[in-house]
């Protein structure tokens, strides 16, 4: 299980993801307290990371870090409005978190086949065993 200061830095790093286009829509809003309330963050910590910085931790096991990465791609799609910004952060992020370079491109490449682009979390987790092995 995750502690608050790593449910904080989740939030934080799909906040600052979301922002990444200067706007933050309510759907997006939204869908992080949704993260937040699964992660058990009250309301008031949750707004609290709109104003304040929390240290990144990069999450410990290899599933905790797919299930990130999953987040930050259901976030990214949302609003239906890819930009290549969000595309290259998100990028940028899985290979701070150590995933494969090569999964991460098939995983960005194959969304589009998919309704709402919403890749099926079996579907990930197979790319990236594939990766591995």
């Amino acid at each position: 299980m995750n502690t608050l200061k790593e449910k904080l830095s989740i939030l934080s790093e799909m906040i600052a993801f979301a922002r990444i286009d200067n706007t933050l829509k309510q759907s997006e809003y939204d869908f992080l307290f949704n993260v937040a309330q699964n992660l058990d963050i009250s309301k008031k910590e949750f707004d609290a990371l709109f104003e304040m910085e929390v240290e990144h931790i990069i999450p410990k096991s290899q599933a905790d870090r797919l299930v990130q990465f999953n987040r930050l791609i259901l976030l990214m799609n949302i609003d239906n409005e890819n930009n290549l910004k969000e595309i290259e952060r998100l990028h940028d992020i899985g290979l701070r978190m150590g995933l494969p370079p090569s999964a991460i491109e098939q995983v960005l490449s194959i969304m589009h086949e998919y309704p709402n682009k919403i890749v099926p979390p079996e579907i990930i987790i197979n790319i990236f065993k594939a990766h591995y092995n």
